[in-house]
């Protein structure tokens, strides 16, 4: 508990006023960061642990970073932006959601889990900035932790970084309000979602609610950002038949041309009593994607072992364009954003 409450005093002092709130009566103020839309009276926190109330002003996170990475752009994953390309991630600490199978526990969960030893150091967005031009990168990511909760911060080094012709990108929850989105839309054009599940019962369990996450969906496509969706594929979770059939139907009444990644799950964090995801219910998913009228689904977590779906096919003459194992791009066609045998748009964002 010591390490946990020395960390809290550490990020307090990491900090700059933010801009996603309102200042309400008494000196309590609502932050609309995410979708919590969390009321906060003076000295307490949000949901997230990391944005404060201090005398009627909210603090949020900057300043600093518990982790700066080059991954592959295909990591994220984001199959449609850049293929091959290497994206500088970065994260910060917190989350706003406390899912039981989180892959990135030990940034996301550092402020509710005295198991988790991530520790922050202190960066300019200088510094972040070079490194993304020192390696040509791209893209910069704000990921490891939820980055709407922090979205002052990647906003302030995203705007450094534009006239460089670097974008934005998020790995997020998806649990956006409507002002945040507006918030960050200059800056981030790739945005990918990890929609749990299709049950709301369960996203509650996990810290959410199901609504907020398709209405972001919803906004984010109509915003004009590039969108992926993932669902890691959780034995007994969220593996039904019913609820793979909700999430591919609702993702092609947004739009068919939004990838959906099925992703394999791994026992992890406190979530140690499933089974591992096999290759099999990873093509059902898939196939479940395909017969909802979803042109790019693709199987993830399973490098080599899903055959070809991996792969980007054109939907409208089935040329092999993109062809992939793991994070490795082994061939790329694609020419002008379009299918060379064709002409047929692929959707995505390619030079």
């Amino acid at each position: 508990m010591a390490e946990t409450l020395t960390l809290r005093t550490i990020l307090q002092q990491n900090t700059a006023e933010g801009e996603l709130y309102h200042k309400l009566d008494n000196n309590w103020v609502l932050c609309y960061a995410c979708g919590h839309r969390c009321k906060i009276k003076p000295g307490r926190e949000g949901v997230c642990h990391v944005r404060f109330n201090r005398g009627g002003r909210l603090f949020v996170p900057s300043g600093y970073t518990a982790g700066v990475q080059l991954d592959p752009i295909e990591k994220k994953p984001f199959f449609h932006a850049f293929p091959g390309a290497n994206a500088l991630s970065i994260g910060m600490l917190g989350c706003d959601y406390h899912c039981s199978y989180c892959q990135n526990w030990l940034s996301s969960q550092s402020l509710r889990d005295p198991s988790a030893k991530a520790l922050p150091e202190v960066v300019g967005p200088e510094r972040i900035v070079e490194l993304a031009l020192v390696y040509k990168s791209p893209v910069i990511v704000s990921t490891y932790n939820e980055p709407l909760i922090t979205s002052e911060w990647a906003v302030e080094i995203l705007k450094l970084a534009k006239p460089y012709g670097i974008r934005g990108a998020y790995v997020s929850n998806g649990n956006a309000t409507p002002e945040v989105l507006d918030y960050i839309k200059p800056f981030v054009d790739l945005y990918k979602v990890d929609l749990k599940g299709f049950d709301d019962k369960r996203y509650r369990q996990l810290g959410g609610r199901l609504d907020v996450v398709l209405n972001a969906i919803s906004l984010l496509k109509e915003k004009g950002f590039w969108v992926e969706i993932v669902t890691l594929i959780v034995p007994g979770f969220n593996d039904s038949e019913s609820e793979l059939n909700g999430i591919a139907k609702f993702i092609a009444s947004v739009s068919p041309e939004i990838p959906w990644h099925v992703t394999a799950f791994h026992n992890d964090y406190k979530m140690l009593d499933r089974e591992n995801t096999s290759v099999e219910s990873l093509r059902r998913a898939t196939l479940v994607g395909k017969q909802a009228g979803l042109q790019f689904v693709y199987a993830g977590n399973l490098p080599g072992m899903v055959e070809n779906l991996e792969n980007t096919y054109c939907p409208g003459c089935g040329e092999l364009l993109v062809e992939r194992e793991g994070f490795r791009v082994l061939r790329n066609s694609i020419m002008a954003g379009k299918c060379p045998t064709c002409g047929r748009r692929i959707p995505g964002l390619w030079t």
